[in-house]
């Protein structure tokens, strides 16, 4: 199975466990010298495992050895970080529980005197009790398409809150046109948190409270719900929110999806398009939500510095290398907010707002939003989108479920 980076945003953080992840790790059993194991999952991108592998073979202080890992990566990952036989270095967001139970290395030094240049949204889930687990690679997010040209034969200005993104996408449907594309299930699948951010509110606070115990949790929820209740919303497309092919058929004149589709979306479209973050709610502001891999070592691994040190050379060192390795074979963001800022691809355009609108709107979930909070918040969407289940009640019983689980997380802290 190939998959992009844009998977990190279409799911939460879940991860199970395999009884095996194959013998054929990279690491070196015999022979002089250090051997480096660095895992990676396998990406939809094409040139991006030769890109990876020439960085590699580029470090002179260790022998590198990639493993492109197909099929379900951070299953794989996980049960490799509690054996002998897994990688020394891994592609991946270390999980609570693997930062918890000491599975993961302590990467804090890494960053002195550069972690101010790392995009906070994306830095922030790699942090834990003050340390930093993992240093983010590229950043993927989402952002709102509209076709200008059907905004504008409708008499609809580009929405900038929830209500006017209601009527817009009432305005907007026709016969032959939806107004807006959430996805095939209606946005619980793909939205998770990012009414709420927009409404003002979090998933978890700062202080680790769940931060959606009130009212205008429930009434941006209800807004979404509208948008379904009034036949706003394109169901059953072709293909599903990650692929920008129902917007650029005419399927809908507004879709959620990522920056990945823009260059196509461009391609396609010239200049009869635009992208906004998601839109405020009350007194909330725009939503941007990001996700970002990061470089992590195992604490399994029998060279522990040696990888650090590696980590550190590609990940903190390397500035050309990692503008290449988010631009060259995919359209993404460099975690490093100086990269974004000169990067060429990124300075004009819709590519220039998409950065914009990361750096002053981007959120990412949060380190303490665990599997199963996730599936607890994902099923009560659901039943409000497409159920139309009453919002008050559905959250009341979301905050009981979610405050359980943090309360079972922060007992292993």
């Amino acid at each position: 199975m190939s998959i992009s980076r844009r998977g990190l945003l279409a799911a939460g953080a879940g991860v199970g466990l395999l009884t095996a992840c194959g013998s054929n790790t990279g690491r070196s059993q015999s022979g002089s010298g250090t051997q480096l194991s660095q895992w990676y999952h396998q990406y939809g991108e094409a040139g991006t495992q030769q890109a990876v592998e020439r960085y590699a073979a580029a470090y002179k202080k260790a022998r590198v050895a990639v493993q492109w890992r197909p099929g379900n990566y951070d299953q794989q990952t996980a049960a490799a970080l509690l054996t002998d036989s897994g990688p020394d270095v891994f592609e991946g967001s270390p999980t609570l529980d693997q930062i918890q139970g000491g599975q993961v290395v302590d990467l804090t030094d890494l960053l002195d005197g550069v972690k101010d240049d790392f995009n906070p949204a994306v830095l922030k889930p790699k942090t834990y009790d003050g340390r930093i687990w993992g240093i983010p690679q590229t950043i993927d997010m989402q952002l709102l398409y509209y076709r200008k040209s059907l905004l504008k034969d409708a008499g609809v200005e580009p929405p900038t809150t929830v209500d006017a993104l209601v009527d817009a996408a009432r305005k907007l449907t026709t016969p032959k046109t939806k107004g807006l594309f959430l996805g095939n299930d209606g946005g619980a699948g793909v939205l998770g948190g990012t009414p709420l951010y927009a409404a003002g509110l979090q998933l978890i606070t700062e202080d680790g409270e769940i931060g959606f115990d009130d009212p205008a949790a429930a009434r941006v929820l209800t807004r979404i719900h509208q948008l379904y209740a009034d036949k706003s919303l394109l169901l059953g497309a072709p293909a599903d929110w990650s692929d920008p092919s129902a917007f650029l058929q005419g399927l809908t004149a507004m879709q959620w999806s990522g920056l990945w589709a823009l260059p196509q979306v461009q391609k396609e479209l010239g200049d009869d398009f635009g992208v906004l973050p998601f839109p405020k709610d009350g007194s909330g502001s725009p939503a941007v939500p990001v996700g970002a891999y990061g470089s992590a070592v195992s604490a399994r691994s029998r060279h522990q510095e040696a990888a650090k040190e590696f980590v550190r050379w590609l990940w903190v060192d390397q500035l050309d290398d990692q503008e290449d390795f988010a631009l060259s074979y995919g359209f993404h963001i460099p975690a490093r907010m100086s990269l974004a800022k000169k990067a060429t691809k990124l300075k004009t355009g819709a590519a220039a707002d998409a950065v914009a609108f990361t750096t002053e709107h981007g959120f990412a979930q949060p380190l303490l939003w665990t599997p199963t909070a996730n599936t607890a918040y994902q099923d009560a969407l659901t039943r409000i989108i497409q159920g139309g289940a009453d919002p008050d009640r559905e959250l009341r019983a979301l905050v009981r479920k979610v405050s359980a689980e943090l309360a079972r997380v922060k007992k292993k802290s």
